[in-house]
């Protein structure tokens, strides 16, 4: 039997918490895994303010399990049109050129009303409403390929990754994936579009591809990217997302995506961050993000530098398949079957 629904207070806005005893990591069961639990961690969070600095005024996208982590998957870009009046919306245009209303996060409640939708993983723009083709974020996602695991991201990050962007002035902020990667985050100036922004991630990536003595790779193709950390630099493309900081993730121990400083980094274990854990962590030293608004960054010595790869014959790289085909963009054909490279 679905147990009784309640209300909860959300800094004021009542909030509806449906079926709280539902299981929603069952490994946890019923001492940790309930969707009270879920709810309660993000209430948490929302409500000392690190995962709504996060996602405030950014459109989003709601990846929910309204059965648990082992149910029905639901990706929701649209925001429902029937929603309460407390939920705003903004408008967003995808690479296909249509429009939509997504959720645009301005309040803590704003984040439980996801949640109590079984939404596990907030999806955030990197841009901000109602200016949504400016993005204000440049992320990098080192991503784990098979062979390679957390440690060899971390070690690409401070080998590598860190002393670059002290190199050339620029400011990073890692957390990890709630998964086996990590995430470096620059907050920038609005003032490049994604194809720009995409640009000087392209940049970045092939930089620190050349000096991490082959641990890292921008090759797009699954085929050619080996034992290796990928650098998805398709991240910084119009309507891609990464999962928020202070995101849950949908893992058996129901793990966090979890903002650290680059000193934590040397030794965490990114199991350690959990919906039980972090609330506790945040309490006792605070957000490590919480001062990355205070200076945007500027783009122009990475987009010097990708100019300069231009000139020694390095263009664009693929787009997603889903985008059209964009100018200056190579053939979108797994090299094993291209004839034209035999």
């Amino acid at each position: 039997m679905a147990s009784p629904a309640e209300e909860l207070d959300v800094d004021g806005i009542a909030v509806r918490l449906s079926n709280p005893d539902k299981i929603y990591y069952p490994k946890l069961g019923a001492e940790g895994g309930t969707k009270r639990h879920l709810v309660e961690y993000y209430r948490t969070v929302a409500l000392n303010g690190a995962l709504l600095t996060a996602l405030f005024d950014r459109p989003t996208h709601l990846q929910r399990f309204p059965d648990g982590i082992e149910g029905e998957e639901i990706y929701q870009k649209r925001v429902p049109a029937k929603r309460p009046d407390h939920v705003d919306s903004c408008e967003v245009t995808f690479p296909s050129g249509r429009k939509a209303d997504v959720l645009c996060v301005r309040s803590a409640a704003n984040i439980v009303w996801a949640a109590n939708l079984g939404n596990i993983t907030f999806h955030p723009w990197a841009v901000r409403c109602p200016d949504v083709d400016h993005p204000d974020e440049l992320r990098i996602d080192l991503d784990p390929q098979p062979g390679t695991g957390f440690d060899d991201a971390r070690a690409v990050a401070l080998d590598v990754l860190r002393p670059l962007l002290d190199e050339l002035g620029l400011v990073g902020y890692p957390k990890t994936s709630g998964g086996r990667g990590l995430h470096v985050y620059l907050r920038i100036e609005p003032r490049w579009d994604f194809i720009e922004v995409r640009r000087a991630g392209i940049a970045l990536a092939r930089e620190i591809e050349r000096r991490s003595g082959d641990r890292a790779t921008t090759s797009w193709w699954k085929e050619e990217r080996g034992e290796r950390i990928f650098l998805d630099f398709n991240q910084n493309a119009r309507d891609k997302t990464i999962a928020s900081a202070y995101s849950a993730r949908k893992t058996p121990i129901a793990t966090v995506s979890t903002p650290v400083t680059w000193e934590e980094l040397v030794d965490v274990d990114p199991d350690d961050f959990t919906i039980a854990t972090v609330p506790a962590l945040l309490e006792k030293r605070g957000d490590p993000m919480a001062t990355m608004g205070d200076v945007a960054q500027s783009l122009d010595v990475l987009l010097e530098m990708a100019e300069r790869d231009a000139a020694n014959g390095l263009g664009d790289l693929p787009y997603p398949p889903n985008y059209p085909k964009m100018p200056g963009e190579p053939k979108r054909v797994q090299p094993s079957r291209d004839r034209d490279r035999k």
